[in-house]
């Protein structure tokens, strides 16, 4: 039957096949009945016949627990492709898929592989993917095809997912929506008189206004009994408030289709409904225990004649899914009751399955089935499938026979809540948990669990203390793993809030009386949160015993490169963030990935590596917002902002400060605000605006201010005290300084002293500047070329205000040439200034070509320059390595290249130039622990050397 009215449509549908490599997917959206389906019909047709491969998936309701089940129908023809994939990916998806009895995978890792098997079957051939009924995919499936559909780029696969109205489903974040409204008067009369050419004209009328443009009501009503099979006119819905919704209503139109039918079809019928498999041969093996009779094909024959059911070789599959929904509405409570339990007796080779049969079929408290529930959502957690682990834990509860069992089991599905970020979910299960009266360990759980979420940030202040106590509590109750985690909940909110001195003081007391050991990389971090400056010294001597093994534990290394930037060590805390990167990636840790790479950054721009920081930025930006960790995106933000204050990007860098502050000023996030106060500061001082550089640097060492964090406040002193004596704020500087030098004494902070040093120095009077700028040029700050040409550029600009312009021309000259080095733009036409007036010409600055690649290009192009083949660099950067291929296209003549052994030498040369040290120093962890394909720095393979 032609399609009428989809017109445009139709269009846009074969526009996206014809030119799969450039236009990605969409999500059909609209009512039930509407015409998703036969749209989604015609477009496989089409890609049919233009050489399409179609892989396809349909969400059902009985599968909407299943973790991966979707996933699994639409990969099985393509499951030979597993065994080409690298092996963190093969054994994740196998795992995914229960074909091996692996770890749990990570969801991103399953993603990961998905892709790559997609986008080496459409090597072969393009590809078309089709989800069906979205809103029914158990979640992973779901989770999986999203994160497949954001990254779809070069491959030749095209992605089609139909959604109905009022349902929400992961797909919509990866598709663009292409709306499906009714059809119009003139589409609609013709579509009803194709299907039904003989209607009396006020039949005829009555149709048409019943069924309002919708193409389902419009071919189905017609071959309904009349007279009553539509509601009155002025039938009223629920409420009173007019007729039911038209799915209601055709919904008891098949409801009474059904009752017509014999009894025995009615039992096949409905087991065929709620089986999770369109295979007849189960459906009539259940059926044949539920009649206790054997059952052969013709027991469905009546409702393939009524229109219900379609039989074909092996399978009974529905017309519609309202159809399907129908059945059960027919049914009476023991009806249904009856078709689970013989599913369930059918399907003892399938546990999972049976395991749910049994629940549905179970009135009351039962045990057993209860712990056979709590075995399935075990085996849905082993796969990945937390979401579907979590809906079997809360129904085993609901099962649990005495409240000790139900309270853990509503507990465990928290826990996995939390895990998967789902704060409203944890709430509730908590709430329930809570209410069945819960010892003292799972209350302790309990208060936990709820303070799992984005580091507490949008809890009142006071949570710090009452978190402090209760660890103190569990400690003393034995349980000091769980004392630990609160611990280190409590220490991340010194970090995101401030909870005041007290309050620190007691909360590294309760630390102090845990028995883990003083080198427990997680203590460490506990440390340097709370007491950054008291406790200085004791955590970077950690971190240097500790750092070592850098590359080994990529969770240890997060801590540490966590607890390195806390006390200032940007050295230590850049590399050995970069070190936790890889391993994060491997294990396919994405929560945990944009953390550390939002420190690898800001530690990063600190140090001047400006290179490194802007991909690590836009990555840890771009996952933070993927996995929905708002302050992390908004901290990554405000990294993005400072980098660009620091090129000379003054307009970039005021729109990603507001957008930052935008994020993390409601809820008070003070890293993030202190940052953007940062960017904001470095705006303005390289615009030659001191006065308002220094109202916005101040505003971090004011703690009245919801700038002031008690670490970061005192890493950007030099540019604080340049801002101070440019605004004639000498004074106000010192009055900073007063408090600082305390703190100075009792750690060894790095970026505390270069500060201090740098500051003394531009404040001193004449008689001591020199010899002070002198002493800070002789510290040891390899490694931190910005500080080092900062100091250059001030003691250059001293010596000339001073008459010294042929003293001042050598100082001036390395700080231009670092700042070059860099790409600090607006420093280094500064320090072209300043030697200019000191009587020295300078070369004009051309633009830096990498300055053309956006940050997620340069990414790419660091990491090939590095060795990395385009498959490990996709591996790295959860993208398919044709994509890789695409970017490196497109970045070679950028940079004026023609392979890669020219790329590596234009970017190692100048990570040389500008750093003073070997390419590669700070980040060689990131080549180490990357499993398969894995390689140390610089190793090419010659078939990768001239082609991206």
């Amino acid at each position: 039957m032609p399609l009428f009215g989809r017109e445009a449509e139709l269009t846009a549908l074969a526009g996206l096949i014809g030119n799969p490599a450039e236009r990605g997917g969409v999500l059909l959206r609209g009512e039930t009945g509407i015409g998703k389906s036969a749209l989604v019909k015609e477009a496989v047709a089409t890609a049919t016949t233009a050489g399409l491969r179609v892989l396809t998936t349909t969400g059902v309701p009985a599968e909407h627990d299943l973790a991966y089940a979707g996933l699994h129908q639409l990969l099985y023809p393509v499951r030979t492709g597993l065994e080409a994939l690298p092996t963190p990916q093969r054994d994740a998806l196998r795992s995914a898929l229960g074909l091996a009895g692996t770890p749990p995978p990570s969801a991103h890792l399953v993603g990961l592989a998905t892709l790559n098997l997609l986008a080496e079957e459409a090597a072969t051939r393009p590809l078309l993917i089709v989800a069906e009924d979205a809103h029914w995919l158990d979640r992973a499936s779901a989770d999986a095809l999203s994160f497949v559909a954001r990254r779809i780029e070069s491959e030749p696969i095209v992605m089609i997912a139909t959604l109905r109205d009022g349902d929400r489903s992961p797909l919509q974040d990866g598709l663009t929506p292409m709306p499906v409204e009714r059809l119009g008067d003139e589409a609609a009369a013709r579509l009803l008189d194709s299907v039904a050419p003989h209607l009396t004209p006020a039949r005829r009328a009555r149709l048409l206004d019943e069924a309002a443009g919708n193409p389902l009501a419009l071919t189905e009503l017609p071959a309904l009994p009349a007279p009553a099979l539509l509601e009155p006119a002025g039938t009223a819905g629920p409420g009173g408030l007019g007729p039911p919704p038209l799915s209601d209503r055709l919904e008891r139109a098949f409801t009474a289709r059904v009752a017509a039918l014999p009894t025995p079809t009615r039992t096949a019928l409905l087991i065929a409904a709620y089986n999770q498999s369109d295979s007849i041969s189960e459906t009539l093996a259940a059926t044949g225990t539920a009649l206790e009779a054997n059952a052969g094909p013709q027991i469905l024959a009546p409702a393939a004649e009524a229109g219900l059911i379609e039989l074909s070789a092996g399978t009974v599959t529905f017309r519609h899914p309202l159809m399907r929904s129908a059945i059960p509405a027919a049914a009476t409570p023991a009806e249904r009751r009856h078709a689970h339990l013989a599913l369930a007796r059918t399907l003892c080779a399938h546990p999972d399955r049976r395991a749910w049969h049994r629940a549905a079929a179970t009135i009351g408290a039962d045990e057993d089935v209860a712990a056979d529930l709590e075995r399935a959502a075990d085996r849905a957690r082993h796969r990945g499938g937390v979401a579907a682990a979590i809906t079997a834990l809360e129904q085993a509860a609901r099962l649990s026979e005495d409240h000790e069992r139900k309270a853990a089991r509503l507990l465990r599905a928290a826990e996995l809540a939390v895990e998967s970020g789902c704060h409203d979910t944890t709430e509730r299960l908590v709430g329930q948990a809570q209410a069945t009266g819960l010892s003292h360990h799972q209350r302790a759980t309990a208060a936990w669990l709820l303070s799992g979420f984005e580091d507490g940030v949008r809890e009142d202040v006071s949570r710090v203390s009452e978190l402090a106590c209760l660890a103190a509590s569990v400690a003393a109750g034995g349980q000091e793993e769980l004392a630990t985690r609160i611990v280190w909940g409590a220490a991340m909110r010194c970090f995101w809030s401030e909870p005041g001195p007290a309050t620190r003081r007691s909360l590294l007391e309760v630390a102090d009386r845990l028995p883990a050991a003083a080198d427990d990389p997680r203590m460490v971090a506990v440390t340097a949160y709370v007491a950054p400056f008291e406790r200085g010294d004791a955590v970077i001597g950690g971190l240097r015993r500790l750092s070592g093994a850098g590359g080994t534990d990529p969770e240890v290394d997060r801590y540490l490169g966590s607890a390195a930037l806390q006390v200032g060590a940007f050295d230590l805390s850049a590399r050995l963030s970069a070190a936790a990167v890889p391993g994060l990636r491997a294990q396919g840790r994405l929560g945990l990935l944009p953390r550390a790479l939002t420190f690898q950054a800001w530690s990063q721009t600190r140090l001047g590596d400006l290179d490194a920081a802007l991909p690590a930025a836009a990555e840890a930006a771009a996952f933070a917002q993927e996995t929905r960790q708002p302050f992390i995106h908004g901290l990554a933000k405000a990294v993005q902002a400072e980098i660009a204050a620091l090129r000379g990007d003054h307009e970039q860098a005021t729109a990603l400060a507001d957008e930052a502050e935008r994020i993390g000023l409601p809820a008070g996030a003070r890293p993030v605000l202190a940052t953007v106060q940062l960017a904001r500061g470095l705006t303005a001082l390289s615009r030659g605006r001191f006065d308002d550089a220094f109202t916005a640097l101040s505003r971090m060492a004011d703690p009245a201010d919801p700038a002031y964090q008690v670490a970061l406040r005192l890493y950007c002193l030099a540019e604080l005290a340049e801002a101070a004596v440019r605004a004639g704020r000498a004074d106000a500087m010192r009055d900073i300084l007063d408090q600082a030098e305390p703190l100075a004494a009792s750690t060894p902070s790095p970026a505390l002293h270069i500060g201090l040093r740098y500051a003394r120095a531009v404040l001193a009077p004449d008689e001591r500047a020199q010899q002070l700028f002198t002493a800070a040029l002789r510290a040891d700050l390899t490694g931190w070329p910005a500080e080092r040409g900062r100091l250059h550029l001030a003691f250059g600009e001293w010596l000339r205000r001073r008459r010294r312009a042929a003293e001042s021309r050598a100082h001036l000259r390395t700080a231009r040439e670092t700042f070059d080095a860099l790409g600090m733009a607006a420093w280094g036409e500064r320090a072209r200034r300043e030697l200019r007036g000191a009587g020295e010409s300078s070369p004009n600055r051309d633009p830096d070509a990498r300055e053309k690649l956006t940050p997620h290009e340069l990414g790419i192009a660091r990491l090939a320059a590095e060795g990395l083949t385009n498959r490990e660099i996709g591996q790295r950067l959860y993208l398919s390595h044709r994509t890789v291929g695409t970017h490196l296209h497109r970045i070679f003549p950028k940079l004026g290249v023609s392979s890669r052994a020219d790329l590596a030498r234009m970017l190692n040369a100048h990570e040389e130039t500008a750093t003073g040290r070997p390419p590669g120093d700070a980040t060689d962890a990131e080549n180490e622990g990357e499993g398969e394909g894995g390689r140390a720095r610089g190793g090419h393979r010659p078939p990768d050397d001239v082609h991206p």
